[in-house]
């Protein structure tokens, strides 16, 4: 299991846009990912689900990917967060 934790940065948080390209970027890997903020957890890989979470700007979120290609889900979506939100 690798893990982190982001501070969303974007104004808007994770609203429609960068979540579905966050659902996306998530398809691409095996591994099972959760992302967990203030208390709640949503699969990475459903967007309705992940938008329930209604995460805001400030919100310090934790990605968790759990699977055979774990470490490069991980490092994937680090980046992707640190160039989309």
């Amino acid at each position: 299991m690798k893990t982190f934790t982001y501070t969303i940065k974007d104004e808007n948080g994770i609203h429609a846009r960068p979540a579905g390209l966050l659902v996306k970027e998530a398809g691409k890997f095996s591994s099972d990912i959760t992302i967990t903020c203030a208390g709640k957890s949503a699969n990475a890989k459903k967007l309705f689900v992940l938008m329930g979470l209604e995460i805001k700007q400030g919100d310090t979120i934790t990605v968790k990917a759990e699977g055979n290609d774990e470490e490069t889900a991980a490092e994937t979506l680090a980046l992707f967060f640190k160039r989309n939100v």
